[in-house]
């Protein structure tokens, strides 16, 4: 019986192959939760992550000027549980750390537009910040 490694499935002819993504970030919006006609809900939100880093000559220089970049991503989560948790609980702000994987994907946008859009579609989120429930009246 030949067994794989939970990073080798997919892989191609003997060849692993890994969709994995962690992020540590901040909610840039409260989620939404979105359905289509005929398929599961899927809860929506984005998240910004920053770099940071110091320029100049060197590492072990301290001097410099400190320069950030926030990248945002588009976060859907399906799984039933996990999916109506964070659209109860996660808010604006909050802190959160998420696993998943990317997914590329296209659309065509009200102008008519194909527009590509990569979406981490994420199977664990874990609150790092206490914010509490959102009012949903």
């Amino acid at each position: 019986m030949l067994r794989r490694a939970a990073w080798q499935v997919g892989a191609v002819r003997g060849r692993p192959a890994m969709n994995r993504v962690q992020l540590l970030g901040r909610v840039g919006q409260d989620p939404i939760m979105r359905q289509v006609e005929g398929k599961n809900p899927v809860t929506i939100f984005s998240l910004a992550t920053n770099e940071m880093w110091r320029t100049g000559d060197s590492e072990l220089n301290q001097g410099g000027d400190i320069s950030q970049k926030t990248t945002w991503h588009r976060i859907s989560v399906f799984r039933p549980g996990l999916r109506d948790v964070t659209y109860q609980y996660v808010k604006k702000g909050s802190r959160i750390y998420v696993e998943g994987k990317l997914d590329y994907g296209e659309y065509t946008d009200k102008n008519n537009v194909r527009r590509q859009a990569t979406t981490i579609i994420a199977d664990n989120v874990i609150f790092l910040s206490d914010g509490g429930a959102k009012d949903r009246a």
